[in-house]
């Protein structure tokens, strides 16, 4: 059967999967976004289903007031007798930690820390022994991928830690995950930044403390090369074996808002590529090494496309979230509504404001909202971080009630349109291409454009960071707004 690319479209970076009990399942990084870790199943590994977050409660992680891209790094996903394993740092703290679970639908533990430095931590189980790595610095001040054997009730570090590998020569060694496969240990990792010059490399080793053997075609995947081509970033990848024996990398990618604007906001997001094992035991992936945009797998199964999200057939608790911990006594969520009570916490702010956001899943977009208001502003946020977000508003004034388009670019803090209305109850209209997002009020039986903004400068490359676009609903001042007929269509 033939899929297309990107399988988990949207802002959902560094994926890690484990196969487990008939079913596949995948973790993403998550930043400064609560609850953490979102969590995927598939049983084909092409129709990803959210059943929710592994982080779901503050004590498991911290994000109080951390800066955009902060807070939760890449996350590794492993099963190992019975047991469900999510290893990831916060970056922020500079804490490597673990949570377990024995039922993948249920709660996680609290965290377990692990003393070594560095990001992207990832777990190896084999005859009673754990495997933590890294990439980082070892006990001796050696850069590279950093192992140590550790005790997995307790975290407690039973080796010192010791630099495996060095990588193939790229810059920001990174992702390290190791396999067994037949007679070999399989180190992959990535390099190159995860950016337009990310690639996938690895190694292969008779033992897991190496030492470690190169590709001699290493990169085995990046798109460095790949242009004019949409699909760029390719990078930061874990390795899987389907039911049929066929090998994958699930890996992160960005899709270019043009063939010819290198910019990117949707975030990086997950792409599915064939492996295939030489005799020799080395494997090559991809086309010739890069990623396209579909592919022919073995497999009896359709592609399902996006569908229409709304408050309906969303879940509060599974596919909303909220910029660091919220302020629970803020909100109202139920079906069919969700009534928010605005602070002075405003989108500007390393806090908490009051918002609940879906990710951007596509470029086309038609997006809806009915809004009630008593007060204050409120509105709808195309949001990439505190800096960079454009926001649909209604909000109240000395002359009554306005609508208001609000274009915040870095420093530059700009109104690009207001009216006036004759109430606080108005619906908010978003349509996106890949360029330009247009927005517009519809209220008293008459629609009025607001304006349209460049989707570059919500970008990667203008914002910087590492996450992607939201689309959020939010309240500012001492108000009650509630939101109604929520409706966001990809085309």
């Amino acid at each position: 059967m033939r899929y297309a690319n990107p399988v988990l479209s949207g802002f959902y970076p560094d994926p890690s999967v484990c196969f487990a009990e008939g079913k596949y399942y995948l973790v993403c990084s998550s930043f400064q976004y609560f609850p953490g870790v979102p969590l995927f199943e598939s049983e084909d590994l092409v129709n990803w289903t959210q059943i929710g977050h592994v982080l779901t409660r503050p004590n498991q992680v911290q994000l109080e007031k951390i800066a955009s891209s902060g807070g939760v790094f890449a996350p590794t996903i492993r099963y190992n007798n019975g047991r469900f394993y999510m290893v990831t740092t916060n970056d922020t703290t500079h804490t490597h930690f673990y949570v377990y679970t024995d039922d993948i639908h249920g709660e996680w533990s609290d965290p377990i820390t692990v003393d070594q430095n560095g990001i992207d931590p990832s777990l190896f189980f084999e005859d009673g022994r754990t495997y933590f790595m890294s990439n980082g610095s070892d006990d001796e001040g050696v850069p590279g991928v950093v192992q140590c054997e550790i005790d997995v009730a307790t975290g407690r570090k039973l080796t010192p830690s010791r630099t495996i590998w060095q990588g193939s020569g790229g810059r920001y060694l990174e992702s390290p995950h190791l396999y067994k496969i037949d007679n070999y240990y399989y180190l992959m990792a990535a390099e190159g930044g995860t950016e337009y010059g990310h690639m996938i490399t690895y190694a292969r080793s008779d033992s897991p403390w190496g030492p470690f053997e190169g590709y001699a075609k290493n990169p085995v995947l990046t798109n460095r090369n790949k242009a004019p081509y949409i699909i760029q970033g390719i990078g930061h990848g874990d390795l899987i074996r389907d039911s049929r024996g066929d090998w994958h990398i699930l890996c992160l990618g960005f899709r270019q808002i043009h063939m010819w604007q290198t910019y990117h906001h949707l975030g990086r997001e997950v792409f599915l590529i064939p492996v295939v094992f030489g005799e020799d035991g080395w494997f090559c992936a991809g086309k010739d090494g890069t990623a396209d945009e579909s592919y022919e797998i073995n497999g009896d199964f359709t592609q399902k496309a996006l569908p229409e999200f709304t408050f309906e057939n969303t879940d509060f608790g599974v596919h909303w979230c909220f910029i660091r911990h919220p302020r629970t006594e803020n909100y109202e969520l139920a079906d069919g509504s969700a009534v928010l009570f605005g602070t002075d916490v405003t989108l500007d702010d390393v806090d908490s404001p009051t918002f609940i956001g879906l990710r951007q899943r596509g470029f086309d977009m038609e997006l809806s909202c009915e809004i009630s208001l008593d007060g204050g502003e409120a509105g709808v946020t195309v949001y990439m971080c505190e800096n960079e977000h454009y926001d649909a508003a209604i909000r109240r004034t000395g002359n009554g009630w306005e609508a208001v388009l609000k274009l915040n670019i870095g420093d530059i803090k700009h109104i690009q349109k207001y009216v006036q209305i004759r109430s606080g109850n108005a619906k908010i209209i978003i349509r996106s291409d890949s360029m330009r997002y247009y927005f517009a009020v519809q209220t008293n039986g008459r629609t009025i454009e607001l304006g349209d903004a460049a989707s570059k400068y919500l970008s990667t490359e203008v914002a910087g960071g590492f996450t992607g676009v939201l689309t959020g609903l939010y309240a500012v001042g001492q108000n009650r707004a509630e939101f109604s007929n929520f409706s966001c269509r990809y085309l």
